[in-house]
């Protein structure tokens, strides 16, 4: 709409353009607004002040400026604009006029403000253009108000349709006007579906709906409202509804109700409060002891279990702290660890303590106990789950005594005796195995407490192909093996392995058991058994044929029979005695002055013999060599030599000398005091006899002389060695 108007009719003779132009200067600023005026050709011809300071400069109208006074035009959009497209040059060109147009003008300093033009051609009174006339004003502030009126329209209508919250507005009848995203959404409906239908249709309870509409139509507020709303599927959400009126001209006009969906929390509501109710039950249902205990070790709530385990009443319990029924001895470690756990130094602790009952008996009780904190790690109270583990404590005390007994039983067995686990790793070995072993068994040792294994012929037995090792790998007893142990330092025991599997009582293999039964002594006497066996054969033999020669040779030098009887039964008599010591010390080694002691038995007289040498073992072989050798000295001196006159006497002596290569028993026997004794015209058997059984039997020396004042013999016989002094 133009700002100018018509001239009166008494100047009618000069057209609006002629009028604008022929008036004085000042006559424009009287117009409320900035105005210029260009020609038919577009030139400015006439502005006032308002328009200068709009457009920041003063037009150069000598200079002929068309359409515009401004720096520089541009679109609303901010595209460019030139001079010659503006809306007065239309205006001029054309005739068209511009009605509340907006543009963008710039002044030189580069601020820029919007301007609502309103632009009329002038015409003179033949309707031909004569110029253009421009009515412009700032219109920046308003835009500006404009823009931030749409911006939070843009905000409002934004905040109802995306929010997170159903929103719904419903009129004075109860038809639902206009429902958001959240909303649609929450019940599953289309937009055409859920508005403008009545509100009362989606809720499933008619007298909740009434009273929110009474409510609301009467002014009041609703707050967190509880409803239930009936979705498409047909499931009902559990909704708060907040809501106020809108009142116009003391009329209800209409709702607006924000939708809050509690249906997810209302099931986890319920089922906290399913899950305290089974938690209650079990709390008072458990056969373990529940407590829960403050920040002092008060006890704040107890179950019956507790009750029954400690004898306490519950309201006696209440009254006290948990260390008021805790055994003295065992208070202070309770107290600390509970103190630490309040202090968030530990998370929970467990531990087995003695609980004072009121009749003076006493319980054993495992104890766990852990916190309840707030959401800032702030302690609220200890939870204390107790469990009476008397029965169990005494059976441990007994398992462990029986243990022990077992322990001491295995220990005071003179066999080795050794277990595993069912891997075969060493759990358990007693003295008797450490002995046995030379050595105790290290950590991580298997399946055997021996340093090394031989088969009984000599050859490596691998610790894993053990006894042992078979009897686990198989889960069977092994009986009937024998196997040899070497220690570190070199030496080997035969022994016989007894392995067994243990199994728990369910039959399953949980480690096994080893007995090393020592065989060394049985071993020593089979070989014993063995050479005696070898011995007595050779010795039977020997003895047979010993007995065979010498009935021949007594036979052959005998005068008479009755002179052969008496001969040869003593020579065989002598072999007896021999035979019978060596007998009694099991044909070992036996010493040489009991040998003569046997021998001299029937006919020794203490004054009539000398009998000196020092201890000396000689081996059975030996000594039937020497009986023989003796019975013949002996048998001849009572006959015919010292022995057969009352004044005479024998004295033998020997000793032991060491020659380069050997041990020799130097043996002397010396007769004196007898009839005169004449050198001999021939050998008899008797010294045959016994030089075969020095020199060919023992492979030693025999000197026998026959002097006049008696008989001279010495002997040189070759022994293992000698011990001590006669």
């Amino acid at each position: 709409m133009s700002n100018v108007e018509e001239l009166p009719l008494s100047v009618r003779m000069l057209t609006e353009y002629e009028a604008l132009v022929a008036a004085s200067p000042n006559a424009l600023d009287a117009i409320p607004g900035a105005v210029y005026v260009c020609d038919k050709d577009g030139w400015l011809v006439r502005y006032n002040n308002e328009a200068v300071e709009l457009w920041g400069r003063t037009p150069n109208v000598s200079a002929k400026e068309r359409f515009c006074g401004s720096h520089r035009l541009f679109l609303m959009d901010g595209t460019p604009l030139a001079h010659a497209d503006c809306p007065m040059a239309t205006a001029v060109q054309v005739g068209t006029a511009t009605r509340n147009a907006e543009v963008i003008m710039e002044r030189p300093n580069g601020s820029r403000f919007t301007a609502l033009v309103n632009i009329r051609a002038l015409r003179d009174h033949a309707g031909r253009i004569q110029g253009a006339i421009n009515c412009f004003q700032d219109i920046t502030e308003r835009k500006q108000i404009e823009e931030d009126v749409r911006r939070k329209t843009r905000d409002l209508e934004d905040f109802f349709e995306n929010s997170a919250v159903g929103l719904h507005i419903v009129d004075s009848k109860g038809i639902v006007l206009r429902a958001n995203k959240a909303e649609l959404e929450l019940l599953g409906y289309r937009a055409d579906e859920y508005i403008g239908h009545e509100i009362a249709e989606f809720h499933a309870d008619a007298h909740v709906i009434g009273d929110i509409l009474h409510r609301l139509s009467c002014g009041q507020n609703l707050d967190r409202y509880p409803a239930r709303l009936r979705a498409k599927d047909g499931s009902i959400k559990h909704v708060l509804i907040t809501s106020n009126s809108r009142i116009a001209d003391g009329k209800f006009v209409n709702t607006r109700c924000f939708t809050t969906d509690v249906t997810n929390l209302r099931e986890a509501q319920a089922a906290r409060e399913a899950s305290d109710a089974r938690l209650a039950a079990t709390y008072e249902a458990a056969s373990m002891g529940i407590a829960e205990a403050d920040h002092a070790g008060r006890l704040l709530r107890v179950n019956d279990a507790l009750c029954k385990i400690t004898g306490y009443s519950r309201e006696q319990l209440l009254r006290m702290s948990f260390a008021d029924y805790t055994h003295p001895e065992d208070r202070a470690e309770d107290a600390e660890l509970y103190s630490r756990q309040t202090r968030s130094e530990i998370a929970n602790y467990s531990i087995r303590k003695r609980a004072l009952r009121p009749d003076g008996t006493i319980r054993y009780l495992d104890v766990f106990s852990s916190s309840v904190r707030d959401c800032s790690g702030n302690f609220r109270y200890g939870v204390r789950v107790l469990q009476d583990v008397t029965d169990t404590k005494q059976m441990e005390d007994r398992i462990r005594d029986s243990e022990q007994h077992m322990r001491d039983l295995l220990e005071a067995l003179p066999a080795a005796v050794y277990t595993t686990d069912a891997k075969g790793l060493i759990t358990f070995y007693n003295k008797a195995a450490v002995e046995m072993a030379g050595r105790a068994p290290q950590a991580g040792d298997e399946w055997c407490v021996t340093w090394k294994l031989y088969w009984p012929d000599g050859s490596p037995l691998p610790h894993h192909e053990c006894p042992m090792a078979i009897a686990l790998r198989e889960n069977r007893p092994v009986i009937g093996m024998e196997a040899v142990a070497e220690r570190p330092d070199g030496t080997r025991v035969p022994f016989i392995p007894y392995p067994t599997p243990l199994r728990d009582a369910a039959g399953n293999l949980v480690g096994a058991i080893n007995m090393l039964v020592d065989i060394t002594e049985r071993k020593r006497a089979e070989n014993s058994q063995k050479v005696l066996i070898d011995e007595l054969n050779h010795r039977v033999k020997n003895t047979l044929a010993t007995v065979q020669s010498l009935a021949r040779q007594t036979a052959h030098h005998a005068k008479s029979l009755e002179d052969f009887t008496g001969t040869f039964e003593g020579r065989v008599m002598a072999l007896a005695r021999a035979h019978d010591l060596l007998t009694k010390r099991n044909w070992q080694d036996a010493p040489i002055e009991k040998l003569m002691e046997d021998i001299f038995a029937a006919v020794r007289h203490d004054d009539r013999f000398i009998i000196e040498g020092p201890h000396v073992d000689i081996d059975a072989r030996t000594a039937l060599s020497v009986t023989m050798v003796l019975n013949e000295l002996l048998t001849n001196a009572t006959k015919y030599g010292a022995l057969s006159s009352s004044q005479g006497f024998v004295a033998a002596r020997w000793t032991v000398r060491e020659d380069t290569a050997r041990t020799l028993l130097d043996f002397t026997w010396q007769e004196k005091g007898g009839p005169l004794v004449k050198p001999i015209k021939r050998r008899g058997f008797g010294t045959r006899l016994m030089e075969r059984c020095v020199e060919r039997d023992l492979a030693g020396e025999f000197d026998l002389t026959f002097e006049p004042e008696g008989i001279h013999c010495r002997m040189l016989i070759p022994v293992a060695g000698h011990a001590g002094n006669g």
